[in-house]
């Protein structure tokens, strides 16, 4: 289906880049940088210490780039695509934080999602919260 598209033949943004959305996306940036440094560094340096911790934060600055592309962009199935990341990050916080306690050996570093993101601030469990609620708000405000 093809996105709506203005006078000008532009595609139509849903306003998640606008307002309050951009500092969500500039805060997004900053989290996919760090964690793809941090995860670059931990998988060259030191895989064999906790390969799936380490793979796991890989994985988390992937989603993190992905969201603040999709945030960043704007249009409807770009926002749809960061919803999605948003909900896949909220999970993950949730699912590793959870076992980094229950299983502390697989996790010996700290790591992006590791303790539900405290070595971040908990940034990354409040981020996905406020994403979602943002990319719904601005969804239907431009609905």
């Amino acid at each position: 289906m093809a996105e709506p598209t203005n006078q000008t033949g532009r595609t139509e943004k849903t306003g998640s880049a606008k307002g309050p959305g951009r500092i969500l996306v500039a805060v997004y940036g900053v989290l996919a940088l760090a964690a793809t440094g941090r995860s670059i560094l931990q998988i060259v340096e030191y895989f064999d210490r906790a390969p799936l911790a380490y793979v796991l934060s890989a994985l988390a600055a992937v989603i993190y780039i992905v969201a603040t592309v999709g945030m960043a962009r704007g249009d409807r199935t770009s926002t749809r695509v960061a919803l999605v990341a948003c909900t896949v990050e909220l999970i993950g916080v949730l699912v590793v934080g959870a076992m980094s306690y229950a299983v502390p050996d697989a996790f010996p570093d700290k790591t992006v999602w590791s303790h539900f993101g405290s070595g971040y601030g908990y940034v990354p469990l409040v981020l996905p919260v406020l994403g979602i609620w943002w990319l719904r708000t601005a969804r239907r405000s431009a609905g």
